[in-house]
């Protein structure tokens, strides 16, 4: 996109008025240049121009559209339970099939060591936080190409829409967890004085699917492969992270660099702090928070980079 110019003849706009429009509009896209009124009397040039280079990330405009991410949020979960027989129960259909056949193939055939834990509620507590985080990272990646005719129509910040789909997963992980509170009394396993971290945890969860979910939504609008890419990604990542055997299995030498896979951190934080039987994350949630943090604003950067060219491509 180069640019939108608007020329106004004989307009009968007053210096306040014109003022306003500018002031209004200079925070909400990048690029305006100042009405210039021309040679010719009585014409008035207002030029918008797409933002160049690395431009600034342009938070507090994203604040401003608090609301327009509120109900973004709300769409998407009432889309996604719309017209379904079990409704909200699917949250929890989910992970707890997933966690019986972990426990059958990985706890009872294979005989994976669990720390000490009973292996469903091992398995169980470490996927919350993977079904998490890979939903988000799916529903974030094809956001953009999903919003393709809101984002050609109207004007607000393209951040909103992954963000979004973020959060939309939140409520799937809080259904979830109860059935983990409730696991939890059934096995008589008490949580730790840690408990409190667990928000941080999923805070780091939420961070790195929307770090990745920004540069993958962004690449998906110009290569449409990108799509097709994200089930082999998810899937692969998956056994990368400690969800179905503990971190303890990886020599303690490569610990750190096992970091470098930041749900590492996330799933083996999250059972420390609720079940307490493994070891503290240490060196390697200090790497993972290191990755999540270098992804994360890498992904912001990138994101707000290629947003300029998302209603001409995608």
């Amino acid at each position: 996109m180069q640019g939108v110019r608007f020329t106004l003849r004989n307009h009968t706009l007053s210096g306040t008025i014109i003022g306003n429009i500018v002031e209004k509009t200079q925070g909400r896209a990048s690029g305006i240049q100042a009405p210039d009124y021309g040679a010719e009397k009585g014409t008035l040039t207002l030029v918008i121009r797409p933002s160049r280079g690395w431009s600034a990330l342009n938070l507090a405009d994203l604040w401003h559209y608090r609301e327009l991410i509120y109900f973004l949020t709300w769409r998407d979960i009432k889309v996604r339970y719309k017209q379904t027989v079990l409704g909200a129960a699917w949250a929890i259909i989910q992970p707890f099939f997933t966690m019986v056949v972990f426990s059958i193939f990985f706890g009872r055939l294979a005989r994976i060591p669990s720390d000490g834990l009973p292996y469903p509620i091992f398995a169980y507590c470490a996927l919350l936080p993977w079904q998490l985080f890979a939903h988000a990272l799916t529903e974030s990646s094809n956001s953009l190409v999903a919003n393709e005719r809101l984002i050609t129509k109207v004007y607000f910040p393209r951040l909103a829409i992954p963000i979004s789909a973020v959060l939309a997963g939140l409520l799937d992980f809080l259904i979830a967890f109860v059935v983990l509170i409730g696991m939890m009394m059934y096995y008589h396993v008490k949580p730790t004085l840690a408990v409190w971290t667990v928000p941080l945890f999923v805070v780091l969860a939420v961070g790195t699917a929307l770090g990745v979910g920004m540069w993958l939504s962004a690449l998906n609008v110009q290569y449409r492969d990108v799509r097709y890419t994200i089930p082999f990604l998810t899937q692969i990542w998956l056994f990368a992270t400690p969800v179905a055997y503990s971190s303890t299995l990886v020599p303690e030498s490569w610990r750190a660099l096992y970091g470098l896979n930041p749900m590492a951190g996330v799933v083996e934080g999250f059972r420390w702090a609720l079940l307490g039987k493994a070891e503290g994350p240490g060196a390697l949630l200090a790497v993972s928070v290191t990755i999540v943090i270098l992804i994360l604003v890498g992904g912001l950067y990138y994101f707000r980079r290629m947003e300029k060219t998302f209603a001409d491509v995608v």
